[in-house]
């Protein structure tokens, strides 16, 4: 008999840390235990921060009144108009058709990165950072280069860093503001530094990742594509985050070419997009009236989680073996684990916190394998009460351990 049929290096070699750490839980609740899931940025699975119900009610609308069949391949025409003005207002003359709707911000990333890299090319993108950023680049033959973040700042970029891997095959250098995993927030002087290294490398696009943009807790935040008045920006956005409806799956990017060097990855993601069809129809019609609306709920829902941001930094605080750099944006911790023993492997800690204690984090190094490693990322979206159990346990455990080697 045969063996099994190969599978591609480029599948077998995908890593989704976020994700991956659900194998082991879900076999624990099949036993019947209930975990405490830390794990996934989802603001649904957390009571208490539901999509809005006017964009639900559009979304039901657009079903019960047949408005599910297929869209213009590159959104429908009010969405994009909707998008570019909400852009304009962060301070950039975007128009209508800048803007393409897309399943997700994860697929606007791979899109890009088929209608810009090749064999050779790079990614520059933050160490730690969101996994897409480090998975898809190997399918078109390029490689993600990682840039270093402070980790005694706020987890800010390091610019000289950020300098000393710029080359010519540098096609698309990220900016992820505010961060996944670390929060970080990037001011003006920031972005305006990072533009400043692009401007020098003719061939480079910068990828503004904004998805959490309207989860900043410093009042510093600026949109990239704002700032550029020669850099080619694309910006990324969409609903999963900030209008708390992840499971839509519609995201956008949108292109600033203020000097009209994009006209050919234009064309190309064009293409890509006409060939997949379209993002969902209802989804779209549930997003514009997101955009169209009242945005009030907004500052509710951000104050009540910048207040479970702050309790976590209070309980953090008075935990042996835990520190945390304060993030400034998102809803993400990135933890640093200052015992020696789990911060030489963070997975190994995830792990056993997760069959000891039944609380589900993600390894820090499942965002960077050197430059996230002795660290976790949590999620603070749950109720205080449940984080209070799950700091709880966490303390119990390393306490327990820590007894453990001591004995």
């Amino acid at each position: 008999m045969s063996g099994p049929i190969p599978v591609s290096s480029r599948a077998a070699n995908i890593e989704y840390a976020i994700r991956d750490v659900v194998v082991p839980a879900v076999e624990l609740e099949s036993q019947g235990h209930e975990i405490i899931k830390l794990n996934i940025g989802d603001p649904i699975a957390y009571p208490g921060l539901p999509t809005p119900p006017h964009m639900v009610e559009a979304y039901a609308s657009a079903l019960k009144d047949g408005r599910n069949g297929y869209s213009p391949s590159y959104g429908i025409p009010a969405l994009r108009e909707a998008i570019a003005r909400d852009e304009q207002r962060k301070g950039w003359p975007a128009s209508a058709d800048d803007v393409y709707v897309c399943h997700g911000v994860t697929e606007a990333l791979q899109l890009i990165f088929a209608a810009v890299l090749e064999e050779g090319s790079k990614v520059l993108a933050p160490g730690p950072h969101y996994p897409p950023y480090m998975a898809y680049p190997q399918m078109y033959g390029a490689e993600t280069v990682e840039y270093q973040l402070h980790s005694n700042d706020e987890w800010k970029p390091d610019f000289s860093d950020i300098r000393a891997k710029m080359d010519d095959d540098v096609r698309l250098l990220v900016l992820i503001n505010p961060n996944n995993p670390c929060g970080t927030v990037c001011g003006p002087a920031e972005v305006d530094a990072l533009l400043a290294i692009a401007r020098d490398y003719p061939n480079c696009i910068v990828v503004a990742d904004e998805i959490y943009d309207g989860l900043d807790f410093t009042g510093q935040h600026v949109s990239v594509a704002s700032r550029s008045s020669d850099v080619p920006v694309i910006a990324l956005n969409g609903v999963s985050k900030v209008y708390y409806a992840p499971g839509w799956r519609i995201g956008y990017m949108a292109l600033h070419d203020p000097t009209n060097r994009l006209p050919l990855v234009r064309d190309g993601i064009e293409r890509l997009l006409r060939s997949r069809l379209c993002a969902s129809t209802p989804a779209q019609l549930g997003y514009l009236a997101g955009l169209e609306g009242d945005r009030q709920w907004m500052d509710v829902y951000a104050q009540r989680v910048l207040n479970q941001r702050n309790h976590c930094l209070n309980r953090i605080e008075g935990i042996e073996g835990l520190e945390v750099e304060r993030p400034g944006g998102a809803f993400y911790m990135f933890i640093r684990l200052t015992d020696d023993h789990w911060a030489a492997d963070d997975k190994a800690f995830v792990l056993e916190l997760l069959h000891e204690e039944h609380v589900l984090l993600v390894h820090g190094s499942g965002f960077s394998p050197e430059l996230g490693k002795g660290h976790v990322r949590l999620v603070y979206l749950a109720d205080t009460d449940v984080l209070d159990v799950a700091f709880d346990r966490i303390e119990r455990f390393l306490e327990k351990h820590r007894s453990a080697r001591m004995s």
